[in-house]
């Protein structure tokens, strides 16, 4: 497996979300093409997160199952740390697919005119929180505080921004307003909190349970809370759409490898953690303890439904937030293989909720 780190700067990712490519307003996509031909790819090249909420890349991976289902095409990888950074790559050519948070796709997808990625699965379903230190114990008391988030524009900045303005909060990108919200890293995260520069985060796992167990703070605002019936997508598996128009069959591995992942995941409850840890410490160089990782576990669903019913009112956070351009979402999705897939396996197909294709 080759693996890299990639970062850029927050400056680069701000003008990529607030100026960005020239989209129109109400941009969407054009009629889907068919999913047959092409040619097999001989590499796919894949990102993903040292996270909690990507374990179905990392089983995926540590047990060798997007491998074997890929067949004879090389499985190379590269980690990032938050969604931006690896739509930047996705679209400079450097990665074909992603599993990543689902602002930063609508981001991406609203700045090409509908152009840049698919959505072809879900992956996981909540853990993230807002997490704050002793004595910040309801939005009365964030006034004049300072929040983290992993990236400008990821997908818990941009609730987290649209939370605050509903709190009636003013935010803005450069880190003023009534709030402050200061982008770091998660790991740097864990080290301003320690050393008091910041009073919270907004974080998907293992980062909300690090937080909690290893420094004492409390969860503020369990995203659950915020939406009916408590599901929001955490993950989502996104192709390039040239690639996938290009290698229908090799994404259809890629999607199954995805479907498989998810159901080691569901039917091995007891060998995930330890399969977890295992690619953390080969990604990151260390693991979790057994406390962080089972409260982080027990926040996190994994699910191959990406949950497009909620999509549009991610859209409107975004705008919220200011991270964001208006466009529109219209053929985001394309489920077609996902469906095919499980309509093989006797499994119920899993709708796009009108901005996609989800029929084989």
């Amino acid at each position: 497996m080759n693996t890299h780190m990639v970062k850029i700067t927050a400056l680069a990712l701000a003008a990529m979300m607030l100026g960005g490519c020239a989209a129109s307003a109400g941009a969407s996509s054009a009629s889907a093409p068919a999913l047959t031909g092409g040619t097999a790819a001989s590499e796919l090249r894949l990102g993903y997160f040292a996270n909690v909420t990507h374990a179905p890349a990392l089983v995926g991976l540590q047990q060798g199952i997007l491998q074997k289902d890929l067949g004879d095409t090389k499985l190379t990888t590269q980690v990032f740390h938050a969604g931006p950074a690896a739509i930047e790559a996705l679209s400079a050519g450097a990665i074909d697919a992603a599993y990543i948070g689902p602002n930063p796709s609508i981001n991406s997808f609203i700045q090409s005119a509908g152009r840049s990625v698919r959505v072809v699965s879900g992956a996981t379903i909540g853990g993230a929180a807002l997490v704050a230190r002793d004595g910040i114990d309801s939005a009365a008391d964030l006034k004049g505080k300072t929040l983290a988030t992993p990236q400008l524009g990821n997908t818990q900045d941009v609730a987290l921004r649209s939370w605050l303005e509903q709190q009636g909060y003013t935010t803005n990108t450069s880190g003023g307003g009534d709030v402050s919200i200061t982008p770091s890293e998660n790991a740097q995260t864990l080290t301003l909190f320690r050393q008091g520069k910041i009073d919270g985060a907004w974080v998907p796992e293992p980062w909300v349970s690090r937080l909690v167990v290893d420094e004492g703070a409390h969860v503020l605002v369990d995203e659950t809370s915020l939406w009916e019936g408590g599901a929001f997508p955490t993950t989502v598996l996104i192709v390039n759409a040239d690639f996938l128009a290009q290698h229908p069959e090799t994404v259809k591995k890629l999607v199954q490898g995805n479907v498989d992942s998810v159901a080691w995941l569901n039917t091995n409850k007891d060998a995930a953690p330890a399969a977890i840890n295992a690619q953390l410490v080969a990604d990151a160089g260390t693991g979790l303890s057994d406390a962080v990782l089972a409260r982080s576990l027990a926040h996190v669903t994994f699910s191959v439904d990406p949950h497009a019913d909620t999509f549009q009112t991610l859209v409107d956070h975004g705008l919220a937030a200011v991270t964001q351009k208006k466009g529109s979402i219209q053929g985001l999705f394309d489920l077609r293989l996902l469906n095919d897939l499980l309509t093989t396996a006797g499994q119920p197909k899993i709708s796009a909720h009108g901005l996609g294709e989800d029929t084989p």
